[in-house]
């Protein structure tokens, strides 16, 4: 793992994590969802496309983005709601997190740091996702897809997560999968640590990246929360 210095930052006080293979190892779960849905509706599109155009859109953009022409929030809400029925079936009996997350989430909340989601997913897929991961403590603030802000790589998912816990945007680090999620942050202006699940560390470079990791006990093993405090 490459780490890059966090003094030239100033004070890291809260961690907004990304959801989907960042949280959760769901990606492949996702693309299984997607081909079966492209299928349904006829639409000759290849995933690997699918993935590039939509992970971390919210589910309103990623319809009308696939299917190229204007559709009415309500078609938009009820494709959205079919897709992602498909996934959670899918998904549900292989649920896995992304290796060590809930073990770094909570060392994070030990050391003083707030912890918020922000993500495309919606509520259904969020709850999904939380009932599963058990997480202790629970996040401060989630911030879902399906709640009105433009999905990434805008920066307003992230945005809204640090306005309800109370932090300043350059006090985050986000942890995020995507090259769409890792973008938002920099526009954001917050820092970010790329988990390596589903993109290199190449496809998730940026000035603003601290870290590229394969999963959280990758930075664990590197006392990454212990050299965030020396820098704090």
């Amino acid at each position: 793992m490459s780490l890059k210095s966090l003094k030239d930052g100033g004070k890291v006080e809260a961690f907004i994590f990304d959801m989907d293979g960042t949280m959760i190892d769901s990606m492949p779960w996702h693309a299984r969802s997607w081909v079966e849905f492209v299928a349904r509706h006829e639409l000759k599109l290849d995933v690997s496309d699918i993935l590039a155009r939509t992970t971390g859109r919210t589910g309103t953009e990623c319809m009308r983005e696939l299917f190229e022409r204007e559709l009415s929030d309500e078609e938009c809400q009820a494709m959205v709601h079919e897709k992602e029925e498909i996934y959670r079936a899918m998904f549900s009996d292989n649920f896995t997190e992304v290796a060590g997350f809930t073990a770094f989430a909570k060392a994070a909340v030990a050391r003083g740091l707030k912890v918020a989601v922000g993500t495309a997913g919606d509520k259904g897929n969020i709850e999904f996702a939380m009932s599963r991961l058990k997480m202790d403590p629970l996040p401060l603030a989630i911030v879902g897809g399906d709640e009105g802000f433009t999905g990434k790589p805008t920066p307003a998912i992230f945005l809204e997560a640090a306005r309800r816990i109370g932090i300043a945007p350059e006090r985050c680090i986000v942890f995020e999968d995507a090259p769409f999620g890792i973008e938002a942050a920099r526009r954001g202006g917050m820092r970010a640590v790329a988990v390596c699940s589903t993109h290199t560390a190449a496809e998730l470079a940026g000035p603003h990246v601290i870290a590229a990791v394969r999963d959280y006990n990758e930075l664990a093993h590197s006392n990454f929360l212990e050299t965030l405090d020396a820098a704090t």
